[in-house]
């Protein structure tokens, strides 16, 4: 039997260097493994959550599923859609919140950080501002896991619990309903590079200290030249440990190519000289994919296509394990 791997995307911002270290190339690459099967999805109902633009949604849903084509996903091998295509998600996730208790939604790492927050402001209502929606993003986690019957999904540590919630809900349905979901388990992978933005912080939206996976050449550039660096001059020699500039460099090169470039950092290469290096050798790695980004966002009714057989290859396995789930709990038409 193959192993399920499935994996999300939320559909929030452009994507960026660190997206593609972290997440996206790992995954294409997994995804080339025998014996497995892969599910990567927009998770544009998730992006709700985040109160942002309609524009906003389409636009990053048009740009993160061209950055995964431009990269190289094989959507032959791996299946490719949106959630919002796939009905039957949210028609699960209301079936699992019949068995998520509010006790095991109150411990959502999510919830409680807004909670923390409105109570440290002193906020008469330590729910303030919070949406049904955040507090139940774990069951539409869930869903999304469970509908694909997933034994793995690759997960950063920050969302360990969420892969625990969904083990949870399908046991509980499990034990009330007969043998229906798959136990998932979270794969997190202590080698996936984590990348640092322009300030020195994780590499993030919220920080708004990214670099554009596909920004244009002279912007991609500029970026690079903006990473924060300290204040040693040339010919100083500097330590490659927490270093921006490095830590992006050797995600991106050979171990040889990073050999030579520690050599560079002990004999005391200048920043500005760093910077140069590191945006010619990614522009380099970039430029063929930024060609098929560029090309695939003029198209979006070819995203459109791709995404389209997918959400049909999706749907002919959630249609009829959402129709055996509806007769677990009794749900089936009146004369049968």
């Amino acid at each position: 039997m193959n192993q399920v791997y499935l994996t999300g995307i939320t559909t929030t911002g452009t994507p960026h260097l660190g997206n593609y270290a972290g997440a996206i190339r790992p995954a294409i690459e997994a995804s080339h493994k025998s014996g497995t099967e892969h599910f990567y999805f927009l998770a544009d109902l998730h992006a709700l959550i985040k109160g942002i633009s309609p524009e906003e949604v389409r636009q990053s849903r048009m740009e993160i599923a061209a950055a995964w084509l431009a990269l190289g996903l094989d959507t032959d091998r791996a299946v490719f859609y949106c959630q919002s295509d796939i009905p039957e998600i949210p028609a699960l996730a209301w079936l699992l919140s019949c068995q998520a208790s509010k006790g095991l939604l109150n411990r959502a790492h999510a919830y409680k950080a807004v909670v923390q927050e409105n109570e440290e402001s002193n906020a008469k209502d330590p729910d303030k501002g919070i949406t049904l929606g955040l507090f139940s993003y774990p069951v539409l986690m869930a869903a999304d896991i469970l509908m694909f019957k997933a034994h793995k999904v690759p997960v950063g540590k920050d969302q360990v619990q969420h892969i625990e919630m969904a083990r949870d809900m399908a046991q509980r349905f499990n034990h009330h309903y007969g043998e229906h979901f798959v136990l998932p388990e979270a794969q997190v992978d202590a080698s996936t590079a984590l990348l640092s933005g322009l300030d020195g912080r994780k590499m993030s939206k919220s920080y708004n200290n990214t670099i554009p996976l596909f920004a244009p050449e002279k912007k991609f550039r500029k970026l690079i030249m903006k990473i924060k660096t300290n204040s040693l001059e040339p010919g100083e020699p500097k330590d490659t440990a927490g270093n921006t500039l490095f830590e992006i460099y050797s995600s991106f090169a050979t171990p040889e190519q990073i050999e030579a470039v520690s050599a560079r950092y002990a004999e005391g290469i200048g920043w500005g000289d760093m910077k140069q290096h590191l945006f010619e050798h990614l522009n380099e790695i970039l430029a063929e994919p930024r060609d098929k980004y560029n090309e695939l966002m003029s198209q979006p009714k070819l995203i459109g296509e791709v995404l389209e057989q997918g959400a049909t290859r999706a749907r002919a396995l959630s249609q009829p394990f959402m129709a055996e789930l509806y007769d677990a709990v009794g749900i089936k038409p009146m004369w049968q």
